[in-house]
């Protein structure tokens, strides 16, 4: 069925309950989430967009825009979610890839994604902004607020999420109404929804963790979201009194225990906090248990995954270990001559499943490449079943993250590839060359870190050059930091070591 309708089947009888409270004191109703829903999709359908049309979606997070996605599902459409932090030059790249027939942006950037929008080829452009404005909402509030959903099947595109690897530009995730509808009713179960749960929301809408994941769990099981439009420990600390549910990146949990008004009191009616999309250092896991008598379930997933491996709901939540296969969810561990990891043994990470991602949008030659003879996705992670953690051993089948065969870096919760910054440097004047690595950093994970070769006689100022780059990308790619350095280390094969610099520059 469409997403939406399995969506729905979780929505509450009465329709007058809360679904949506903002930080601000605003209150939706089921209803209001309903109706809203339709008009919407009445305004898509309006447009006579062709079977499988894109929608390019680059808002703020409000309660509008979760309804616009659901709109989209709605009307058979296919949602496409951008970084809010996206700079020109990257939205100009998706939009020419996915060729979208809506694009839909904040108000503040009008004039230059509409431009954008028009190289490209798009011929729809709304705004929609965070306060309830925008040329959407004034388009969509003369229409009925009554829409029979499109048909779609299991296999149907839902949504395109763009990823990367360390070569090459961005690749669009295709995840279908099947991938995303097993998920979501895996996760329901596994971590143990129940009536009357509530849910604190401050992830952005943008990704898996707070669309598919976060959004998914809370709409599927009919429960009440307060809904926060950012990381604010001291929002966080108010609502959560009245909440059960939180999931965050690792930065969240590090903010809430720098926080003394933080106790024990405060998450009382907690009853499941979730980290994810970047490694849980087990430092802040044992810190958090020790402060509030509870433990944090990490998790693990990708873009073209949804989620796949979890610590259980019921039973040992272990630091340092991502936890069990999902139900449905096959996971094995190879080594490189193609034979089968056993305990405490260190290979490549390969999935199989329901909630494994279609392939990669216009991309045949990469998608099959990505899978291996006998169908199994290749992650690109480095992980080992059982072994030993800092927080001590690890169950035989649990798995463990040890490293990425690819070189990204997860900053905050946010993918950055280290091969897209470093083209933007070296096009610097003054750049001979670049190294683009993650270091430790103890509120974000890992921090990025260039390492840059100017060219002979040059005088680079690192300080400018980071305000540049701050005007070509989103902010949490920029380096924290860009070291000069007279050469960089390679091995016999003239490749550069990054593994000897993240070694040299961890401190």
């Amino acid at each position: 069925m469409n997403l939406y309708q399995l969506l729905e089947s979780g929505f509450p009888k009465d329709k007058s309950a809360c679904a949506i409270e903002t930080h601000d004191g605003l209150y939706y109703s089921w209803g209001d989430l309903e109706k809203a829903t339709s008009k919407m999709a009445n305004l898509l359908a309006s447009l006579r967009l062709p079977q499988g049309s894109r929608v390019a979606v680059q808002i703020e997070k409000s309660p509008e825009a979760l309804f616009l996605y659901l709109a989209t599902l709605k009307a058979g459409l296919v949602y496409l979610p951008l970084n809010t932090a996206y700079q020109s030059a990257e939205i100009e790249y998706f939009l020419g890839n996915a060729e979208p027939a809506v694009v839909v942006c904040s108000p503040k950037n009008l004039t230059w994604v509409s431009q954008v929008a028009k190289k490209t080829g798009t011929k729809h452009v709304f705004t929609l902004g965070e306060d309830r404005t925008g040329s959407l909402l004034e388009k969509a509030a003369g229409l009925s607020d009554k829409f029979n959903t499109v048909k779609r099947s299991e296999d149907d595109l839902a949504a395109i999420l763009y990823t990367s690897g360390t070569t090459g530009r961005s690749k669009g995730a295709m995840l279908t109404h099947g991938n995303l509808g097993s998920n979501a009713k895996v996760l329901q179960k596994f971590w143990a929804w129940r009536t009357g749960d509530v849910l604190l929301h401050a992830l952005p809408i943008f990704h898996v963790h707070g669309l598919f994941v976060a959004s998914h769990g809370a709409l599927l099981n009919g429960s009440k979201m307060i809904w926060l439009p950012r990381l604010d420990t001291k929002e966080l600390i108010k609502h959560m009194p009245r909440s059960t549910v939180m999931m965050g990146v690792p930065t969240f949990y590090v903010r809430l225990l720098l926080d003394p008004a933080f106790t024990k009191q405060t998450a009382k009616n907690m009853r499941l906090f979730i980290s994810g999309s970047a490694p849980l250092l087990t430092e802040t896991f044992n810190s958090f248990k020790e402060r509030i008598g509870q433990t944090i379930l990490e998790r693990y997933g990708m873009s073209e995954t949804v989620m796949l491996v979890s610590n259980p709901y019921k039973g040992d939540r272990v630091g340092g270990s991502v936890g069990l296969p999902l139900p449905q969810t096959k996971v094995r561990v190879r080594k490189d001559d193609g034979s089968l990891c056993g305990v405490n043994e260190i290979g490549h990470v390969e999935v199989k499943g329901p909630n494994i991602f279609k392939g990669y949008w216009r991309m045949p030659e990469k998608t099959k490449e990505e899978f291996t003879s006998d169908g199994w996705f290749k992650t690109g992670d480095v992980g080992r079943w059982g072994g030993e953690t800092s927080a001590g051993k690890v169950p035989d089948d649990y798995l463990c993250i040890v490293g990425r065969s690819k070189d990204l870096i997860i900053s905050g919760g946010y993918n950055v590839y280290p091969k897209e910054i470093e083209s933007f440097i070296d096009d610097m004047p003054g750049v001979d060359e670049s190294a683009v690595v993650g270091i430790p950093h103890p509120d974000f994970g890992e921090a990025v870190l260039a390492i840059v070769v100017g060219k002979p006689g040059s005088q680079l100022n690192t300080d400018a050059m980071i305000t540049e780059l701050k005007g070509k990308i989103a902010n949490f790619k920029v380096p924290k930091r860009i070291i000069l350095v007279s050469e960089l280390p390679r091995n016999a094969m003239g490749k550069v070591q990054k593994n000897v610099l993240r070694q040299t520059y961890a401190s």
